[in-house]
């Protein structure tokens, strides 16, 4: 066991998130104060001794998400500059994930960009969950655990949709396939594909479903759910070739923009998101709405680094 302890802090994004990883670990939430002045400058008071602690900072990419990202900065520099032993960012939804490559000419790399910048700021270890595309990894020059959600996805479907056996897993676009292929074959079900034709970057005009799902449960499987237009059309384009329900299991349930009227208006039966994200407002207008919680795969995961075990036990099994 390590004699330094385990310090948790937690940024602005996901107080709820933080709060129940401590009760997993059976800590308190350390003491921290981030605030904004007046002038929308970012302030950060470390409340208590981090010296040569391991510290655990707990920030979502969510919400006001460059401020959040600019919180999350400052409170990784103030523990450096405090001569804590270990500072580790717990990232559930890694902010810009999204820009990691150069699709079109003079885009930028943003997410290589963030990864310099936790870097820089005192970062010596990342974990996050379910990146976007897995190589963001290779973005850091620290140590980075991309956590599954998988094995509580698999638990979540066992547990609660009834007849899931009748079911077949569907990834709305092919960049998921290989996500709903390892799915689909740890639940012993078929497998379909819906190859989507976009005008613009949130917009989609076209779907074609490959694979059969007729009288069939269709289980959607997708890392991110922006506004929705994916999962309210691909749910349509199911239930048009057959199939007797749909339900949609996605990581990162960021529902912006008319995110919940799509999601009220379509045929889905039920949309399920972790709280890697912060959606408890969401739910009280969206009855489809449910919750897979991943505190306590992130505690283990806490757990496990502080006493130096293997973190690989939690992409198999869900805790």
């Amino acid at each position: 066991m390590a004699t330094n302890s385990i310090k948790i802090f937690a940024g602005n994004s996901h107080v709820e998130l933080a709060k129940l990883v401590a009760r997993r670990l059976g800590t308190e939430l350390s003491k921290a104060v981030v605030l904004k002045y007046s002038n929308q400058e970012t302030s950060v008071t470390i409340g208590e001794s981090v010296r040569d602690e391991d510290v655990y900072i707990i920030q979502s990419g969510c919400g006001e998400i460059n401020d959040n990202l600019m919180e999350l900065l400052i409170m990784i520099n103030a523990c450096k500059t405090a001569s804590a032993r270990r500072i580790t960012a717990i990232i559930p939804c890694f902010p810009y994930a999204r820009q990691d490559k150069k699709d079109k000419s003079r885009a930028p790399i943003t997410a290589k960009l963030i990864a310099n910048m936790l870097t820089v700021a005192g970062a010596n270890h990342v974990i996050t969950m379910d990146l976007h595309a897995s190589q963001i990894q290779g973005f850091f020059n620290v140590p980075v655990d991309n956590l599954y959600a998988e094995p509580s996805t698999l638990k979540y479907i066992a547990e609660n949709i009834p007849d899931y056996k009748n079911g077949v897993i569907v990834s709305p676009d092919a960049g998921g396939a290989k996500r709903a292929t390892s799915i689909a074959d740890r639940l012993d079900l078929d497998f379909a594909l819906i190859h989507k034709e976009r005008k613009k970057a949130n917009e989609v005009s076209r779907m074609v479903l490959v694979g059969d799902v007729k009288g069939k449960i269709a289980i959607l499987v997708d890392d991110m759910a922006d506004t929705c237009g994916t999962l309210g059309l691909a749910a349509k384009t199911l239930a048009e070739n057959g199939a007797i329900k749909v339900y949609a299991i996605v990581t990162h349930g960021i529902l912006c923009g008319k995110a919940v009227q799509v999601i009220n208006d379509s045929v889905l039966t039920k949309v399920v998101v972790t709280n890697t994200v912060p959606h408890e407002d969401k739910k009280k207008v969206c009855p489809k709405l449910d919750t897979i919680d991943i505190s306590g795969t992130l505690a283990e995961a806490i757990r496990r680094t502080h006493n130096g075990e293997s973190v690989s036990f939690l992409f198999n099994n869900a805790v």
